[in-house]
């Protein structure tokens, strides 16, 4: 391979990943080689003369070299130039067929072992670094092959924790260069702080993260950022050149005095002017070659002698043009020797999965006056439990300010910024109007800054939190800036990748109020804030200052009042079972009273009539009286038998109204309906229907606790859905009948049934916790809230708060309302007053029926009268005339015969027998209007009696008849 000129190295690199020609590898034998090369890319004379004698003693160390195998080196030297150095391997290595590169370090940079570490890649052989310690040999996607006998320097991140753990500092500011191994530094400390450190009340959190490019020329701006912060622990990674500008920048504003604490890695130690107290990492064996030489080649050693026990080894590629098929056993080689753990001359040597050096060992230096290093602990393998341990002696440490006493590491401001959140009644939020100067005196101002439109707006805040936040600010002695929450949130989390200097982790985001603590932006969470495991793991929690729980609230169901609802008391099947008796003890009283020998008596009046026996409707009248309460006049039962029975009849009908009347009031004036739902174990949640809606609020901690809980997932899915942004909402959807079942927070869901009695909260709580006041993690400001508000707990001053904003009196009232019976309205007794206008609609009907069959009855009585009156009148007069007829035959005869007689007596006997009437007008009923009978009939006309149907004959001459 020729050059006609000389190519930056990103070139070089790029070319040496296309080889000129691909040629096809020879077959490989079917066992592994006999003797092995291994190369060595090598800094100076001493390291090649030594490589080559490690070598040669390893062929007379049966533990790792069996019979018949022998091992050559095979050295050159590092050029400052990575091409030259690329070309060499390519020359002299690969070309003789080595099976492993062991790369030392160019004083002047990493592009030599880098350039090493690519071509070699290339071709899948394992290089083996000695001192090269940058964090993008960290990268498989680039040094495929690389492993190393040293750590990289972000590994440092990992005695950090362990001083920090020891020292009990759990807030630190972290200053980094912004390369790539600074971010890895950051990104080490950040997630073994997670991983390894359970206990979250000793893990180390990052308040403030100070990121520079490096070769800058001042510090000073980041110095006073980082003086507002309340941590004084700096963890500084910065090159020697960085590193002095940072001294002496931080000398000159005091921070390197008592109080401060400077802890630092190995390149920021060497700087010429370190302050007195600093404490930094020194790795052992950093700078010996040699030993480091000879732990790569045994290590090398251990894994090819495990790989022929295990496969076959295949022939290591001849040069660089004949590479057209990836070395396979060089892959599986690299793989062997990420699995070595062998004590060595620098201590355990092990890997991890990125081929890095594990177990590395650390002294922790101390400088003191004069610019001196003392070494007061040390980080090392404890071979016993297989791990790595921290051991420092606290007493010969001097700390910053030439003392011996350890600073606290934080400072603790007097004036803290605290956000709260409107949420009644813990939390009552008012704008400021236009002509309002200031709020009121039981107010405080709580400005709102809109994140979405970057507008700031005053408000005016009081309530149950206020109360609170003012007592734990005079208790406690700080002072206060009070805000409300950015976005209206309480706060949830969103999973988001996050990308660090050795890879991408998956992290919880956090926005609302847990956001603004977590990015510690805010000191203090004064809100009814829910004590859960997830804001736990961010944030800190003081006491509960109210404990609480999840409760459903909705809105009393209103008796539906039917035109029936005064037959509620008694069931269809009883109702049913009372009008049949009525119809049969009825029929009983008539059958009795009919069949009894004493049913009649004589009436005591002077025309001797007896009274009737009862008849079957006035048994009827007098069963449907008795059982109405109505007065019975007449139509009662005149036997004893049926009277008996009457008697037993008036006792059942007492006891049914009775009955009636009391389970009228129960129903319809002293009942009141509760709930449909019996609590969160109720049916018809658990397994929701359509007509049923319920929901929470979003990313609040009763959504998070329904993510919790498995048995709740059907539930959950249903209601997710339907979820609100506000309680606010919910509330008013539950008043207006849109949401059935709001769950929330109890404290909260009391309030607003004792406010409004048409709402109560159904079923047990649930998901007890309590609300707590939130700070940021490892605030100082933790045990003294907490133990303030123990203490407000004991004084009662917490119960004074709950009866005056949540309760307001307004529980009792309610239960008063609870006790008073209803006022019974038209809805209720509508049907009574409908079935006494159907009654009067049922007589009017039936008078117009009477009324139109009497017509009828009295119009066909008249046509049968003015029959009867037509036969009448012939009739008589028929008779009136065989009546005369014979009257005139008789006279005839008489005159005949009895000529003798004197006419004068006739006639005076005739006016002596009938006195001479009156003349009356002739009818054709009577033919002799002077008769007798006549005259009667005429009083018996005017007497309301109908005259006789007939008159007896009068004759003139018969006068000689009398006697």
């Amino acid at each position: 391979m020729k050059l006609t000129r000389m190519l930056p190295a990103s070139c070089l690199l790029l070319s040496l990943m296309i080889p000129q020609a691909l040629l096809a590898q020879k077959p490989a034998s079917s066992e592994s080689p006999s003797y092995y090369n291994i190369g060595g890319v090598l800094s100076n004379n001493e390291s090649e003369s030594h490589f080559g004698t490690v070598i040669a003693h390893l062929n007379f160390d049966q533990q790792y070299v069996p019979r018949g195998t022998t091992y050559y080196d095979k050295t050159i030297r590092i050029d400052k130039n990575p091409i030259k150095t690329a070309l060499n391997v390519c020359k002299h290595l690969i070309s003789r067929r080595v099976y492993a590169v062991v790369v030392s370090h160019e004083p002047t940079g990493d592009l030599s072992p880098a350039a090493v570490s690519y071509t070699s890649g290339f071709y899948q052989i394992p290089v083996i670094g000695i001192s090269s310690r940058e964090a993008a040999f960290s990268d498989k996607n680039i040094h495929v092959s690389f492993l190393r006998t040293v750590p990289p320097y972000y590994h440092q991140a990992d005695v950090w924790l362990e001083i920090l753990s020891h020292f009990g500092y759990t807030k630190v500011i972290i200053i980094h260069s912004s390369d790539t191994d600074g971010r890895a530094v950051l990104g080490r400390f950040q997630t073994t702080s997670q991983t390894n450190y359970d206990d979250i009340d000793v893990r180390a959190t990052v308040e403030s993260i100070v990121e520079f490019e490096p070769k800058l020329d001042s510090f000073s701006s980041y110095l006073m950022d980082m003086k507002t912060a309340q941590s004084r622990v700096y963890l500084l990674y910065a090159s020697q050149e960085d590193a002095y500008v940072i001294f002496r920048d931080a000398a000159i504003h005091n921070m390197t005095e008592y109080g401060h604490i400077w802890i630092v890695t190995e390149q920021a130690l060497s700087a010429n002017n370190t302050p007195t107290g600093i404490i930094g990492l020194k790795l052992n064996n950093a700078e010996n070659e040699t030993d480091h030489i000879k732990d790569a080649i045994y290590i090398l050693a251990s894994a090819i002698k495990e790989m022929t026990v295990n496969e076959t080894i295949t022939e290591a590629p001849k040069d660089c043009d004949d590479s057209g098929v990836i070395w396979e056993s060089g892959k599986r080689l690299f793989g062997y020797l990420k699995t070595r753990n062998i004590r060595g001359e620098t201590g355990q040597v092990a890997f991890d999965d990125n081929g890095d050096r594990m177990y590395a060992e650390y002294d922790v230096i101390n400088v003191h006056e004069n610019h001196s290093f003392v070494k007061v602990g040390s980080f090392y393998y404890e071979s016993e439990k297989r791990k790595m341990r921290l051991k420092i002696n606290d007493s010969s440490i001097t700390w910053p300010g030439n003392t011996g006493k350890k600073p606290e590491g934080i400072m603790i401001p007097t004036h803290l910024k605290v956000l709260t959140i409107e949420e009644k009644p813990f939390v009552y939020a008012r704008k400021l109007l236009d002509d309002e100067i200031d709020c009121a005196d039981d107010e405080v101002v709580c400005p709102h800054f809109n994140i979405t439109n970057g507008n700031e707006q005053e408000y005016c805040c009081k309530g149950y939190c206020i109360d609170l936040l003012k007592a734990l600010a005079q208790r406690i002695n700080f002072t206060y800036d009070l805000a409300l929450s950015p976005d209206g949130q309480f706060g949830h989390y969103q999973l988001k990748n996050h990308t660090t200097g050795i890879g991408t982790t998956v992290k919880k985001e956090w926005n609302g109020l847990i956001g603004e603590l977590v990015a510690e932006r805010a000191d203090l969470i004064v809100a009814p804030l829910t004590i859960n495991p997830e804001r736990a793991e961010f944030i800190e929690f003081s006491k509960p200052f109210k404990y609480q729980g999840i409760t459903i609230l909705e809105k009393k169901p209103s008796r539906s009042s039917t035109l029936v609802s005064f037959l509620q008391p008694f069931s269809n099947t009883l109702w049913i079972l009372v009008m049949v008796s009525v119809h049969v003890v009825a029929l009983v009283l008539y059958l009795l009273d009919r069949f009894s020998p004493f049913g009649r008596f004589k009436l005591s009046s002077n025309d001797g009539t007896e009274e009737d026996a009862l008849n079957l409707s006035s048994a009827i009248w007098f069963a449907w009286g008795v059982l109405l309460n109505s007065g019975i006049g007449e139509g009662t039962p005149r036997s004893f038998s049926a009277r008996v029975l009457g008697m037993v009849w008036a006792g059942f009908a007492m006891i049914i109204v009775a009955s009636y009347t009391a389970n009228l009031a129960a129903f319809l004036v002293l009942e009141r309906p509760k709930t449909k739902l019996t609590g969160i174990n109720d049916a018809r949640l658990r397994n929701t229907m359509e007509n049923l809606t319920c929901a929470t609020v979003k990313g609040s901690s009763v959504d998070m606790y329904f993510r919790r809980q498995v048995e709740l997932s059907n539930m959950y899915r249903t209601m997710e859905a339907n979820n609100y942004d506000t309680a606010e909402q919910a509330i008013q959807d539950v008043k207006d009948g849109k949401l059935m079942a709001f769950i929330w927070d109890s404290s909260r869901l009391e309030y607003e049934a004792s406010k409004d009695c048409e709402l109560v909260t159904a079923g047990e709580l649930f998901g007890r916790s309590g609300y707590g006041v939130g700070l940021q993690k490892a605030s100082p400001w933790t045990d003294a809230v907490t133990l303030a508000i123990l203490d407000f707990h004991e004084s009662g001053f917490m119960e004074s708060l709950d009866k005056e904003w949540i309760f307001h009196g307004n529980v009792q009232q309610c239960e008063q309302f609870e006790k008073t019976p209803n006022t019974l309205g038209l809805k209720n007794m509508a049907g009574v007053f409908i079935l006494v206008g159907a009654g009067i609609v049922g007589g009017i009907g039936l008078i117009i029926i009477e009324v139109v069959y009497k017509k009828h009855q009295i119009k066909k009585q008249k046509k049968m009268e003015i029959a009867r009156h037509a036969a009448d009148k012939w009739r008589g007069t028929i008779e009136k005339r065989k009546t005369l007829r014979a009257s005139l035959a008789m006279q005839r005869q008489y005159n005949v015969g009895l000529n003798s007689v004197s006419k004068s007596v006739s006639q005076n006997s005739e006016k002596t027998r009938y006195p001479i009437l009156p003349p009356l007008p002739r009818t054709p009923e009577r033919a002799w209007p002077k008769d007798k009978e006549y005259i009667v009939s005429r009083k018996s006309t005017s007497a309301g009696k109908p005259p006789p149907r007939y008159m007896p004959t009068y004759a003139t001459d018969v006068s000689h008849l009398i006697v």
